[in-house]
């Protein structure tokens, strides 16, 4: 294997780029601006532009380097097309194809979600095991499965959507994705409000230290660490909902770890302890021994795991 490779990971406002060692380690990290304009036909150019200008600044050549990683926001299947991402402007694309021939570096793609997971397993909260599910509770809820060290991708790129689970048919409103009861309407940041509104409503008049007109999902948070009654309900309502998702995954891929991230996460313990409560209650016996962490890599998940599709192909 040669000694270098690059990860990418590509997001609607900036593109993070890093070098790395193929052993893992991180040797560089940069952003670009993500130019969605003009359908984002200048997205992968800006990429390989930027990459094989930092070969040269640092007195490397393409001979030195094993490939290019890149994580992409929608569907992408295992040959690395894009029907469309609507955040990026883009229709149908061949990312790997476009972006091989713009560097001439190999080059594998992944879906974000999936490629953060691949990255945590690698390098994050559950380095050392082979298969895990990574959750992420941010605008909304998404998912990256591992299987013996391997992302579940799935026929149409779409395995690890965990924030389309439907869990309960009474949840008011629909889904981004035109369904109902899924989720990701009740277990994202914007879901836990919504979800706390919902239940204001079914109760009527309700006590709460929560400035109720301008909540977000962090007041819940604090609120329930504080011991605000109301506060504590809806945390067991949403680790009821997600407790509950997460078992069926477990029944059907049964994980060694779950790691959970986004910006839910940053609450602590406290929301591993909501979830936990449920999933053991629902989950198949066999299963109830899956280790909760809390991510640990952050904003370079995404660059750590596009780096290792690079090392698992070679």
């Amino acid at each position: 294997m040669k000694e270098y490779c690059f990860g990418i990971d590509v997001g609607g406002t900036t593109v993070k780029m890093g070098l790395f060692r193929t052993d893992g380690t991180l040797l560089d990290k940069w952003e670009i601006p993500t130019r969605t304009e003009n359908g984002g036909e200048a997205i992968l150019p800006d990429i390989a532009a930027s990459a094989l200008g930092r070969l040269e600044k640092m007195g490397l050549t393409k001979e030195m380097v094993e490939g290019i990683g890149i994580d992409v926001p929608g569907p992408i299947n295992e040959e690395g097309v894009v029907p469309h991402t609507a955040n990026l402007g883009w229709g149908y694309k061949e990312v790997t194809r476009e972006l091989e021939e713009l560097t001439g570096l190999k080059c594998r793609a992944g879906n974000d979600a999936n490629v953060a997971a691949l990255g945590e397993m690698w390098k994050g909260a559950a380095a050392g095991h082979r298969s895990g599910v990574m959750v992420t509770l941010g605008t909304g809820v998404g998912g990256g499965i591992i299987i013996g060290g391997k992302i579940v991708t799935g026929a149409n790129g779409a395995g690890g959507e965990i924030g389309h689970i439907h869990v309960d048919d009474h949840i008011p409103g629909v889904c981004g994705c035109g369904n109902h009861g899924c989720l990701e309407q009740v277990a994202s940041a914007n879901g836990i409000v919504r979800l706390a509104r919902w239940m204001m409503e079914e109760k009527g008049e309700i006590r709460t230290s929560i400035d109720t007109e301008s909540m977000s999902s962090k007041d819940i948070w604090d609120a329930v660490k504080a011991g605000d009654a109301f506060a504590m309900e809806v945390a067991e309502r949403f680790g009821k909902y997600l407790g509950l998702a997460l078992a069926n995954i477990a029944s059907t891929v049964d994980p060694e770890v779950f790691v959970i991230g986004g910006g839910v996460s940053k609450a602590g313990q406290v929301v591993l302890d909501y979830i936990k409560k449920y999933y053991v209650q629902y989950t198949f016996r066999s299963c109830r021994d899956a280790r909760f962490v809390l991510a640990a890599l952050g904003n370079d998940a995404g660059i750590y795991g596009s780096a290792k599709l690079v090392i698992d192909a070679a």
